[in-house]
């Protein structure tokens, strides 16, 4: 997750958390967005938010601005030192496949270099870039 994109919908949360999602893929298309991997894991920030943040997040920003509806799924995630604990993702289940653009891919991939995520998951999202013409 963006911290900078919080910040953009006034949610600036106290403490935040990198944690690993299991069951997961990412997949970016136009948006990024979780499918489900028997194979695969994400990670994202774990944080406290008010329905007020949320609705700002997800109904004002995803759904209002990059046109996406995002749903709420409970899932139980890992932190870096091992622990583990319920929390809410989000997941458009409706979104029409496109080719991303490659500057919102950049900012998901500069915010998870900021977040000091796996090289091979920085791989994972780098591989979402469209290689430029020649």
């Amino acid at each position: 997750m963006n911290l900078r994109v919080l910040r953009e919908v006034d949610l600036i949360p106290e403490k935040t958390e990198v944690a690993r999602l299991s069951g997961y893929d990412l997949h970016i298309a136009p948006r990024a967005n979780l499918i489900q991997s028997n194979e695969k894991s994400v990670y994202g920030v774990l944080t406290r938010a008010t329905h007020q943040e949320l609705d700002r997040l997800y109904i004002k920003h995803a759904h209002g601005v990059l046109g996406e509806l995002y749903l709420p799924e409970a899932v139980l995630v890992e932190t870096f030192d091992g622990r583990f604990q319920a929390a809410m993702t989000y997941i458009c289940w409706t979104m029409t496949p496109r080719p991303p653009e490659n500057d919102y891919v950049q900012r998901i991939l500069t915010a998870a270099q900021d977040l000091k995520l796996p090289s091979w998951y920085l791989d994972r999202i780098a591989d979402f870039l469209k290689s430029e013409p020649a």
